[in-house]
């Protein structure tokens, strides 16, 4: 894989690495996988409001009255 980055994204991400001390590679990795985490918990969040709403339908019916 190759990621293509503006001069500006570049700059940003060495800054960031160097501050960390790690590599820009390192840094792009992490942030991958924050990215996933991320998408998978709010996936996670959403099954579950879903969830609930559908258990407690009836209370939240009354309730919205």
């Amino acid at each position: 894989m190759t990621l293509r980055l503006t001069n500006e994204e570049q700059a940003a991400l060495q800054r960031r690495a160097d501050l960390d001390g790690i590599s820009m590679q390192e840094a792009a990795r992490q942030a991958v996988r924050e990215y996933v985490a991320r998408a998978e918990h709010r996936g996670r969040v959403s099954r579950a409001a879903e969830r609930v709403i559908e258990v407690h339908a009836e209370a939240l019916e009354r309730l919205g009255r």
